[in-house]
């Protein structure tokens, strides 16, 4: 017989199979050599208490073999001679639409403006070096999207477990090492993601779909209210009555592209703020309650939510054991975001503490139209690059300093490798964002106590948490309202915020292609 429980052991412990034998064994007062074998199918820390706990969920193989169960009953064909759909962006929404596509016996054709994640590091190294972005191949854009170098966390908010699995066991197939399946908050690392992708890519193109880099899509023509063809930056025309839409929340040209053709788009509200790095012991010390982490712990995390003014402060994107990487898409703005490799292992921890923004908020803007929260966003940008001297250095402030309105001096060496300049971060924000930053960081050091101090350092800005727009589209077929054949996707659409939400998303936009 197969019987589920629950257990609490010592980190330690928690691996320990002949421990956990033994221990389930006396729990179920049976004898240790009835139970065959033990599989672990979920596993979460509790650090509430000064005695830190590792909470188990085991299937017990009692007195029955055990027999590895295959979750990939996928079988993909050859479809290289059938129907054609167009995915624009290779993301995690058109990576994953193309898979499904294959599946279900359609042909995907992807195009990415940016590069294949091999090449596209080249890039990255120049925006660290060199202060240079390539505005087509950048950590937002290229094969694999926004997540490929920024992290590859895997949460989702999603309630649908069997949307949830599906793309874990994707992810396991291509390479993702099988905890995924089993932590309470599965990361895969930078360092390790490139490769899934990768894998991916080729079992995309094994089976008769296409993805074609450096291919940026400029324009969309229409007829009858039918897509009609796609136009590339070089000058190639493609026609076709299919497009999954899956560019990402930093493609601004196609939010501006539809916007000129009358193709509706909404204003969406997201969040903004900064970025805060601490020492990855302070952060340990203030979580696990101990001066010394125990070897058998990961990095500690954080996750803190606060409502000021009717308005949510929230820690985004918390990167334990990583660093903080220069985002933009364009040579004259400075974007943060943050990302930690497999292991998580650097000495420093880094999370977006960002703001909700409403509608109202982007009233300078209006002219703008569904585009007012993109201006905003550029706004912000724009005005720390000019800060920072025009390069890639991200205007920083110790945090007691920030919270003191206080220029500082002697700025410590930061993960953010293109460096930092001394600038006071409250100049790059409208006030109601640094009065409602600072009430929310007093109520986390109330929670978190000693987060507040000038060991840590605020990196600005943070702003792109999520889309600035919404493309709609019918709730039952998926397609924009007014355009058949257009298929808005993902993160950049308005329907995901991060890596496997947008999978799902492109999963569920493929099944009605």
């Amino acid at each position: 017989m197969i019987k589920k429980i629950s257990l609490q052991v010592t980190p330690e412990n928690s691996d320990n199979k002949s421990y956990l034998i033994k221990n389930i064994a006396n729990r179920l007062s049976i004898k240790s050599k009835n139970i065959d074998h033990i599989e672990i199918i979920k596993r979460s820390i509790d650090a509430r208490r000064k005695i830190i706990k590792i909470n188990l969920i085991v299937n017990v193989y009692i007195n029955q073999k055990f027999k590895p169960k295959n979750d990939n009953h996928i079988k993909y064909q050859d479809v290289s001679q059938k129907e054609k759909v167009i995915i624009i962006g290779a993301g995690p929404a058109g990576l994953f639409a193309a898979l499904k596509l294959i599946q279900n016996g359609k042909c995907p054709i992807i195009f990415e403006r940016g590069k294949d994640v091999r090449n596209r590091r080249r890039d990255l190294v120049k925006i660290m070096r060199e202060n240079t972005i390539n505005e087509n191949s950048n950590y937002c854009f290229g094969e694999g999207g926004a997540g490929t170098y920024s992290d590859g966390k895997l949460y989702t908010r999603s309630k649908k477990r069997g949307d949830v699995n599906e793309i874990l066991n994707l992810l396991v197939d291509h390479g993702a090492d099988s905890d995924i399946k089993v932590n309470a908050h599965p990361h895969i690392g930078t360092n390790k993601l490139p490769k899934i992708i990768s894998s991916i890519r080729n079992t995309i193109e094994k089976y008769g779909g296409k993805i074609n880099f450096n291919s940026k899509l400029i324009d969309i023509t229409i007829e009858k209210n039918q897509i009609k063809s796609i136009i590339l930056s070089n000058g190639t025309e493609i026609f076709t009555k299919k497009i999954i839409l899956a560019t990402g929340h930093s493609a601004r040209d196609i939010f501006y592209l539809l916007h000129r053709k009358n193709i509706k788009i909404e204003l969406k509200t997201f969040a903004v703020g900064v970025r805060i790095e601490h020492p990855q012991k302070l952060i340990d010390k203030i979580q696990y309650k101990t001066n010394q982490r125990s070897d058998y712990l990961p990095a500690a995390s954080y996750s803190l939510v606060k409502q000021i003014n009717n308005r949510g402060v929230y820690s985004f994107c918390m990167c334990p054991g990583g660093v903080i990487a220069p985002c933009a898409t364009k040579n004259n703005e400075i974007v943060t975001n943050g990302w930690s490799p497999s292991q998580r292992n650097y000495p420093t921890a880094n999370s977006g503490i960002v703001i909700e923004l409403k509608v109202d908020d982007f009233k300078k803007y209006s002219s703008f139209g569904p585009l007012a929260g993109v201006e905003f966003q550029k706004n912000i940008e724009q005005k720390a690059y000019k800060l920072s001297n025009d390069s890639q250095r991200a205007p920083a402030q110790k945090l007691l300093d920030f919270m003191n309105n206080k220029l500082s001096k002697d700025i410590p060496k930061t993960s953010y490798i293109p460096g930092t300049i001394s600038t006071n971060i409250s100049d790059i924000f409208p006030k109601f964002i640094i009065s409602t930053l600072k009430k929310g960081l007093i109520e986390f050091d109330k929670q978190m106590k000693g987060y507040l101090t000038n060991e840590a350092i605020v990196h600005a800005p943070e702003t792109r948490t999520s889309s600035p727009i919404r493309i709609p589209r019918d709730k039952k077929t998926l397609q924009h309202p007014d355009v058949k054949g257009l298929f808005p996707c993902g993160e950049g659409a308005g329907y995901a915020g991060g890596i496997m939400s947008a999978a799902i998303d492109g999963i569920k936009c493929a099944k009605m292609c």
